[in-house]
């Protein structure tokens, strides 16, 4: 739940007032005194005896929406016609649609862009699939590809629950990156299917984005469609978060003046995002790593190691730390939580190292309250955009795939990954750099062509704009 009003809970209540005197007034205070925030206030109609308003307001939940749609109700004279949620007002209808890039005004037109004339083109590709890329919408296309087990925070929910989500993450890779992408909502969990429906689609597309796909079957099918397609394959989940989390880090441990090399790094969660996110930060050369999960401390001695917890056995803990989460922060200079909500409190921050770093990115209720951890922690980031610091996925994957498409690339390599980090992390200038401000916003014009340039000169390829005929 929201602990303040939030724009994704915002309702528009049409209702009728009197004209003249305090009705108009008392809304206003009406929504306050509920607790919620009014963003706009509209009259949309008007006569002798009453006025229509339309009355915009942001609530913490739909329970809290429903709250001040009964003070408002309350207010003497007030007649409730209609509540819209907004965001499903959003959703209406889908946020994606496909527009055609050529006009097609008449005869000519048509016989060029279908056929007669297009037959021609499908035959050069027939000859040479190579030119696919070039002259088809393969060379900027991606598919979003979910089962619907793992949707955000909300769990195994299914294709169609996921779908607004994937729409979204299409509308996201259009806005930032220019890259036209196509949720492909699948129903089915079980792997050879997944696979083999992704190998066989897999021509129409230059990339695969895989999303929201549990753990830990999403490892298995991320790495055998890397070894069967030869476009990349790209679990944000995985990577995404690991490249948002080592760029953050990267400027957070600049600010408290440390080294990856030398600092104790403590986890929380050794899932899909915890493997990834681990994984690259050894390879960018931390040393001093414990990763917890829900029965503690990962350590060789564990008799429940399935493959990844294994791997994640051999390479960290080197102490062999076999005790509890709380156990394994005391005296860490950084913590990374992408697991559950509320597992530390401000205490446990407190027992951390000097100048400590805090990353509790679960959302939507972190690890740690951000407030508290602000206490105690010299640098305090979240997954939430109503806190300084959000580590949010928007900031790698647009750009990790435009520069993907842009070189052709074959597949994706740690290199490319770490690439992609650095260049995020140097969007922020030494200027800007502080203790709220590690990471750029999503909206600064040049997180997407910093990370794109890093990933295609790390694939080896030119730079290729996806309008060039």
């Amino acid at each position: 739940m929201a602990t303040v009003p939030s724009v994704s809970y915002s309702i528009t209540v049409r209702l009728e007032v009197p004209a003249g005197g305090k009705a108009v007034s008392q809304l206003t205070h009406a929504v306050e005194s509920a607790g919620g925030v009014v963003t706009a206030l509209d009259v949309t109609n008007a006569g002798h005896e009453k006025l229509r308003i339309d009355v915009t307001c942001a609530a913490r939940d739909t329970d809290h929406a429903q709250a001040i749609v009964d003070q408002l109700e309350a207010v003497e004279g007030v007649v409730i016609h209609k509540v819209s949620d907004r965001t499903f007002l959003m959703h209406l209808g889908g946020k994606i649609e496909m527009k055609s890039k050529v006009p097609l005004r008449n005869r000519d037109e048509l016989s060029m862009a279908y056929t007669p004339g297009v037959a021609r083109v499908s035959m050069a590709i027939a000859r040479n699939k190579e030119d696919a890329r070039r002259l088809t919408i393969k060379r900027n296309t991606v598919a979003v590809v979910t089962d619907g087990s793992a949707v955000l925070g909300l769990g195994n929910i299914g294709p169609e629950a996921a779908l607004p989500v994937m729409e979204g993450k299409a509308a996201l890779f259009k806005r930032f990156a220019g890259i036209d992408a196509w949720p492909i909502c699948l129903d089915t969990q079980d792997v050879d299917e997944i696979v083999r429906t992704v190998q066989v689609i897999a021509p129409g597309f230059g990339g695969i984005n895989l999303e929201d796909i549990g753990a830990p079957r999403c490892f298995e099918v991320e790495r055998r469609l890397r070894e069967l397609l030869d476009i990349p394959v790209f679990h944000d989940d995985q990577h995404g978060t690991a490249i948002c989390v080592l760029a953050a880090l990267t400027n957070a441990l600049r600010v408290v003046n440390k080294n990856i090399e030398t600092v104790k790094i403590t986890m929380a969660g050794a899932g899909a995002a915890g493997n990834a996110v681990l994984r690259l930060l050894l390879a960018a050369g931390a040393r001093n790593v414990v990763v917890c999960d829900y029965l503690g401390a990962v350590h060789k001695g564990r008799d429940d190691l399935d493959e990844s917890l294994r791997w994640i056995a051999d390479h960290t803990n080197a102490e062999g730390y076999s005790g509890d989460l709380r156990g394994a922060v005391k005296g860490a200079d950084v913590f990374v939580g992408v697991s559950a909500p509320g597992i530390l409190t401000g205490d446990d921050i407190a027992a951390m190292a000097t100048d400590a770093v805090v990353f509790a990115l679960a959302n939507p209720e972190p690890e740690v309250s951000p407030d508290e951890a602000a206490q105690h922690a010299a640098v305090v980031a979240t997954g939430r955009s109503d806190f300084p610091n959000q580590i949010n996925n928007v900031l790698a994957f647009p750009g990790v795939f435009r520069g993907l498409l842009d070189a052709q690339a074959s597949g994706v390599s740690q290199e490319m990954l770490l690439a992609a980090a650095n260049a995020l992390a140097a969007v922020v200038t030494p200027e800007e750099l502080g203790p709220n401000y590690i990471i750029p916003s999503v909206f600064h014009p040049d997180v997407a062509t910093a990370v794109a340039a890093a990933v295609r000169e790390s694939a080896g390829g030119r730079a290729r704009g996806f309008t060039e005929a």
